[in-house]
């Protein structure tokens, strides 16, 4: 058995039985970097209106920590691609991401960064400060600048609860990794400048994670309402925005049932207001 498992280690590249860094993707570079998704997205021959495209992430800053929202709709030109698409993940305990742009790149992305995350903790014995994550993230944007240029490109918006600050932080990317922490709110996505013009109005810097969850539902039901590539709640369906909240208790998601109770609060509340409910208004002194 012995001499069977020294035979199996010759056979392994040196990549495998080398210290090497905590970094995976930088491990997957060196042994099988076909399967990295710069690579296995090339975008030879094919038309990026054609890819299924995500669209509108939001997030917000509340008290206890941060909240993620994203619609459900994936658009191929100006066809819908997929009703129900998932765009905000929990990339580990304390954060989660969300992905706008080639949805296919999005998705492994993701996929990509929670092993890097889980990969580095598992070697250091400790997770990454919310910055080392952040900046990991940038990391693996640009390595994708190749398809990128191709107009395959894929843009997360990433968020978590600082143990550090003792507060959430919200991070942005652009298309060559470039990473930008965010205050309050920020979104991304086709329907972004509708969905942070609601926040603008709806933000308050006092808000808990209720009020905060809403705000976001109401941002993302202002996204549908003027860009077609953003998805409303589906009430027939019951497809309805996927919320995710991170605070020092770690990261939760809404169920189903909870995110279709907000939906239909928001729903009815439009059925008497349309334009959604109005921001207060104070007299100055």
């Amino acid at each position: 058995m012995r001499s069977q498992q020294r035979n199996d280690a010759n056979w392994l590249p040196s990549a495998y039985l080398a210290a090497g860094t905590s970094s995976f993707s930088d491990f997957l570079t060196a042994t099988a970097p076909d399967l990295l998704p710069s690579a296995r997205h090339s975008g030879g021959g094919i038309a990026a209106a054609e890819v299924p495209h995500g669209t509108t992430i939001v997030a917000t800053i509340c008290t206890d920590g941060v909240v993620m929202a994203g619609d459900r709709r994936a658009t191929a030109g100006n066809m819908i691609a997929q009703r129900d698409i998932e765009k905000v993940f929990r990339s580990d305990e304390y954060s989660c991401v969300g992905i706008a742009g080639a949805a296919g790149i999005g998705v492994d992305l993701v996929r990509l960064f929670q092993v890097e995350l889980e990969h580095y903790e598992k070697l250091e014995g400790r997770a990454l400060s919310l910055e080392g994550k952040a900046n990991r993230l940038a990391g693996l944007v640009r390595a994708n600048l190749g398809a990128a240029m191709q107009g395959l490109a894929s843009v997360p918006l990433f968020a978590g609860f600082d143990e550090d600050a003792a507060r959430g932080r919200i991070f942005s990317y652009d298309v060559v990794g470039g990473r930008y922490e965010e205050q309050r709110f920020f979104g991304i996505g086709s329907g972004s400048v509708f969905a942070r013009g609601a926040l603008k109005k709806l933000y308050r810097d006092d808000m808990t994670t209720a009020e905060a969850t809403m705000a976001c539902m109401q941002s993302l039901y202002d996204a549908a309402d003027d860009d077609s590539a953003t998805g409303g709640p589906d009430m027939a369906r019951r497809i309805y925005p996927v919320l995710a909240i991170v605070t020092a208790d770690g990261f939760h998601r809404l169920t189903e049932d909870e995110a279709g109770q907000l939906a239909a609060a928001v729903v009815e509340e439009r059925m008497q207001r349309p334009d959604g409910p109005q921001a207060p208004m104070q007299a100055s002194e």
